[in-house]
C-alpha cells in the first residue's frame, strides 16, 4: 500500500472519471460513495457489513465526535479506526455544517465560531486550527477545511461574505494541517448559486495546491438543476489530477448526473436514514415497505441482488418488522440500501472503463422509471 496520498485517473468517458486514491490505510476506487458514520458508527450496521457491501471509505463527523465521546478521549483509545473497528480510510468533515445547522446560540467571527452543544448546551469554540486539531486527534485520513455553509436561498452579499471567509479559513487550515505523509486535507468550494463566486472560490483554492477539492453548499434545498449548473461551472476550474468530492449528495440520480460532470466522491445520510424509516432503494426505484401492498407478499425486494437483506427476506416479513418497530427492520433495509448504493458505484466504475457510461446510466434510469414489480396476487 502507498505510503503517500495519491490519486490517478484510470479511465475517462466524457467528463466521467474512473480513478483510484491510494493511501497507507487502503485504496479508494472512484467514483466512490462513502457511508456516513456520524458518531463512530454507520447506523444500524456492523462495520464488517459496511466493508462487505463494498465500501472503501467511511465518513466521520467532527462536530458529533468532539461533543461525544470527545476527540481527546478517542485519541487516548487509539484513534477512530481502532475505536470503531474500521481499519480502512476515514474522511472527517470539519464540523462546520453541523455547527451552522444544529447548534444553539452560535456566534461567527473571523477567528472561528462559538456555539452551544445541541446535546447539553455546553459552550464550545471551533476555529480552523481547532477543527484540524480535532480531525488529527481522530486520526482521520482525509480531513476537511472548516468552512461556512450558507443555506439557499440566501442574499448575494451573504453568500459572498461566507465564501470569502471560507477561503481565509482554508489558508489557516492548510497551515495547521502542515505536511502529514499519507494524509490529505481538502478545500471546499463555496459560492452558493452564484456562478462567478463559485469560479473565484475554486480558483483561489486551486492556488493553495491542496491534495483534493470538495464542492460544498449544495444539496441544501435548491433544485437539482441548480446543483448541476454549479457543477458545470465549478468542475472545469478544479485541477484534473486531484480528486473532487461533492459533499452531502445524494440520491442515486444525483450521483449519476454528478459523475457525468466530473465528480469522484460522494457521501449522504440518505441510504441509512431511509432504511430506518422503511424505505428501500432498489434497481426498480424506491420501495416503501410501510405500504400495505407488501403485507402478504412472499417475494423478496430483489431476487437478483447479492445482498441477503434484499434477496432472502420476504417483503411481507420486512413490512411486518417496519410496522412493528423492530430494530431488525431498520438493520435489513439499511443493509439493502448501502448494498444498492455500492452496487451502483461499481456499475458506474465499470461502465466508465468500458466507455459505456452514458448508455449504462440510461439503462439504470429506465429501470427506476419502470417501477416496482406488480402487486402480488396471493
Amino acid at each position: 500500500m502507498s505510503s503517500e496520498f495519491t490519486f490517478k485517473r484510470l479511465a475517462t468517458d466524457g467528463k466521467a472519471r474512473r480513478g483510484e486514491i491510494t493511501m497507507p490505510r487502503g485504496t479508494i476506487r472512484t467514483p466512490a460513495f462513502m457511508p456516513v458514520g456520524t458518531g463512530g458508527t454507520v447506523k444500524a450496521m456492523y462495520m464488517d457489513q459496511v466493508r462487505g457491501v463494498g465500501a472503501d471509505i467511511i465518513l466521520g463527523n467532527t462536530y458529533h465526535l468532539m461533543l461525544r465521546p470527545g476527540a481527546e478521549r478517542v485519541a487516548r483509545l487509539g484513534g477512530l479506526h481502532e475505536f470503531a473497528r474500521w481499519p480502512h480510510p476515514i474522511l472527517t468533515d470539519s464540523g462546520g455544517f453541523q455547527v451552522m445547522s444544529l447548534s444553539k446560540l452560535r456566534k461567527l467571527s473571523e477567528k472561528g465560531v462559538t456555539f452551544r452543544s445541541h446535546i447539553d448546551g455546553a459552550a464550545y469554540e471551533m476555529s480552523p486550527e481547532r477543527s484540524i486539531e480535532i480531525q488529527g486527534l481522530l486520526d482521520s485520513d482525509i480531513q476537511m477545511q472548516l468552512d461556512e455553509c450558507t443555506a439557499l436561498p440566501s442574499t448575494p452579499k451573504e453568500i459572498q461574505r461566507a465564501m470569502e471567509l471560507s477561503l481565509r479559513w482554508a489558508e489557516r487550515c492548510k497551515t495547521a494541517f502542515g505536511n502529514q505523509p499519507g494524509k490529505a486535507m481538502f478545500g471546499i468550494v463555496q459560492g452558493g448559486d452564484i456562478p462567478d463566486l463559485r469560479v473565484r472560490s475554486a480558483q483561489a483554492l486551486k492556488a493553495l495546491e491542496l491534495k483534493g477539492y470538495a464542492v460544498g453548499g449544495l444539496a441544501v434545498g435548491e433544485p437539482q438543476e441548480v446543483m448541476l449548473d454549479m457543477l458545470d461551472i465549478t468542475c472545469p476550474e478544479l485541477p484534473e489530477e486531484k480528486p473532487r468530492y461533492l459533499m452531502g449528495v445524494g440520491t442515486p440520480d444525483d450521483i449519476i448526473k454528478s459523475v457525468a460532470r466530473g465528480i469522484d466522491m460522494f457521501d449522504c445520510v440518505m441510504p441509512t436514514r431511509a432504511g430506518r424509516h422503511g424505505l428501500a432503494y432498489t434497481r426498480r426505484g424506491k420501495v416503501n415497505l410501510r405500504n400495505a401492498r407488501h403485507a402478504d407478499d412472499p417475494r423478496p425486494l430483489d431476487e437478483e441482488s447479492d445482498c441477503p437483506a434484499a434477496r432472502d427476506y420476504s417483503r411481507a416479513y420486512l413490512h411486518h418488522l417496519i410496522k412493528s418497530g423492530e430494530s431488525l427492520g431498520a438493520m435489513l433495509l439499511t443493509w439493502n440500501n448501502l448494498s444498492y448504493y455500492q452496487q451502483l458505484m461499481s456499475e458506474i466504475r465499470a461502465s466508465i472503463e468500458a466507455g459505456r457510461f452514458v448508455d449504462r446510466s440510461a439503462e439504470i434510469s429506465e429501470g427506476w422509471a419502470r417501477g416496482d414489480i406488480p402487486l402480488h396476487q396471493g
